[in-house]
C-alpha cells in the first residue's frame, strides 16, 4: 500500500489575571509575582480562583467500516507505517485497516482507511471499491456507539509511482475519509498491481 523594562514607581496595585491553559483544558485565575502587600487584605476579600473544566475527550477510535453499495462490512484494525514510510497494509485479506497515526474517522481532517482489492484465494474486502460512484454512502461505527456517515465525492486511480499524497493526506478543513486499495493491471514480476484507488469522501452533517 501507500507513503520571547524594568522600571522604579509607585507601588504595584495587585490585579487578577486570567489565563487559558489550552492543553489541560483549565481556566486559572492568578495574582501576578509582586512585592507582598503591607497590611493583609480586608475581610471578605475573595480569593484567586481555579476553575477546573472537563479536558476534551479523546474521539473514539473506529471499529467497523461499512460500504453497503458493495457489500462491504467489515471490522477495522489500527495501521501504521512501513520501513520505507508508507502505509501498512492489513494482515489479513478480508479486513480493512485505518491509519492510526492520522485523524480519527468523523474528525477534522482526512481519514486514510485502506485493504486489498484480491488474493491468492480471491476478492478481498475492497475488490469492488472501484465501482463506488459519487453520492455513495460510508459508514464508520466507532467504540463509542456512534457512526460516521460519510458520502463519497470522487474516484480516482493513480499510478503507484504518481501517488496523490498531498490530497489524501494533506489537511483539510473539515472531516473527510480516504478509501485506499490498489487498482489497474498486476505487475508479475513485481508481484504488485500498478495503479491505487482512491475514494475521496466528506462528513455528511
Amino acid at each position: 500500500m501507500t507513503a520571547p523594562p524594568h522600571g522604579h514607581g509607585p507601588a504595584v496595585l495587585r490585579v487578577l489575571l486570567a489565563l487559558l491553559a489550552a492543553g489541560a483544558g483549565v481556566v486559572v485565575l492568578l495574582a501576578p509575582v509582586g512585592p507582598a502587600p503591607a497590611a493583609a487584605p480586608a475581610r471578605g476579600t475573595p480569593a484567586p480562583v481555579v476553575l477546573a473544566s472537563r479536558a476534551p475527550a479523546s474521539p473514539a477510535a473506529p471499529a467497523r467500516v461499512r460500504v453497503p453499495p458493495i457489500g462491504v462490512d467489515t471490522p477495522l484494525v489500527g495501521l501504521g507505517l512501513d520501513a520505507a514510510g508508507a502505509l501498512e497494509a492489513p494482515a489479513a485479506y478480508d479486513r480493512a485497516g485505518w491509519f492510526a497515526g492520522g485523524t480519527v474517522p468523523g474528525e477534522v481532517g482526512p481519514a486514510v482507511v485502506a485493504g486489498h482489492v484480491d488474493s491468492v484465494d480471491g476478492p478481498a474486502v475492497f475488490a469492488r471499491l472501484r465501482e463506488l460512484v459519487p453520492g455513495d454512502e460510508v459508514l464508520v461505527d466507532r467504540t463509542d456507539g456512534t457512526t460516521a456517515r460519510f458520502r463519497v465525492t470522487d474516484v480516482e486511480r493513480h499510478p503507484k509511482d504518481a501517488f496523490p499524497t498531498e490530497a489524501v493526506y494533506g489537511p483539510t478543513a473539515d472531516p473527510q475519509l480516504r478509501l485506499v486499495t490498489c487498482g489497474g493491471d498486476f505487475d508479475r514480476a513485481a508481484r504488485s498491481y500498478e495503479d491505487n484507488v482512491v475514494v475521496f469522501a466528506t462528513l455528511v452533517r
